[in-house]
């Protein structure tokens, strides 16, 4: 009998835009961000991991870029991550887990699991207008097919993203400033967008970055495909997670 996928479920809202843009207006200013390590918070930890979508396209590529030049004297310089959905924090990957935000190979077990039985199949979202973080400017993404939502819900639940509802996007860049808030919009609202882009979602990848690097590129250690529900391992990818231990998830 073949396998029956669930139908997908509702699509992240609209408002949560309104919601993002009712918090940025009352913050009253952005917050700065410094380019410094953190290692009260990675711990010598060298790499943190996520699960997000891969839109480093030509065309997200030049809306990106032109929304950073728009916005030149207000970014830190030097943000080099490509173009992404974030679709849930995972941790810093390691083969034995011993603090909570460790992210080892029973965690992502449980992730392919949700992602087995809940993630939808290809889809589309179309990424639109120029709006903002208190912390970064950012591509809005629009799910208009509710493939967000579903893998959200899989990888995260409901939780919450920061103060807010979880807020699809694609980041522009990072504050530099404790710049006013209602200069900035003014800014934001004067930046020609153009039509939404519409990008096809065909999979989703297992990232990580440098944890001493505010802004550093993003590295793809794993895929997985919505079509056939298989893990493809990039590179040495899976020796993060002691590749034997998580064997039943990926491809032969």
């Amino acid at each position: 009998m073949p396998h029956q996928r669930p139908p997908y479920a509702s699509a992240i809202p609209h408002t949560v835009f309104d919601h993002a843009r009712a918090a940025f207006s009352a913050a009253g200013h952005t917050l700065e961000n410094v380019r410094r390590d953190f290692p009260e918070w990675h711990l010598g930890r060298p790499r943190y991991a996520l699960w997000a979508v891969d839109v480093d396209l030509p065309p997200v590529r030049a809306a990106a870029s032109a929304a950073e030049t728009h916005l030149n004297g207000l970014l830190l310089a030097g943000y080099q991550r490509q173009p992404h959905i974030t679709l849930g924090l995972c941790g810093f990957p390691t083969p034995a887990p011993r603090l909570p935000d460790d992210f080892g190979p029973a965690a992502l077990g449980a992730h392919l699991d949700a992602l087995q039985a809940l993630a939808p199949e290809p889809f589309d979202v179309h990424i639109a207008q120029l709006a903002s973080f208190t912390s970064a400017p950012f591509l809005a993404v629009l799910d208009a097919e509710g493939g967000i939502g579903r893998l959200r819900r899989a990888l995260a639940g409901d939780s919450a993203e920061g103060s807010g509802p979880y807020t699809p996007h694609v980041t522009v860049g990072l504050y530099a400033g404790a710049w006013p808030v209602a200069d900035v919009l003014a800014r934001l609202d004067a930046f020609q967008a153009g039509p939404p882009l519409r990008c096809r979602i065909e999979r989703i990848s297992l990232m990580s970055y440098a944890a001493p690097e505010i802004g550093g590129r993003l590295a793809t250690l794993a895929e997985f495909s919505l079509a056939d529900r298989r893990l493809s391992w990039h590179a040495a990818g899976a020796s993060s997670f002691q590749h034997t231990d998580a064997d039943a998830h990926c491809p032969p």
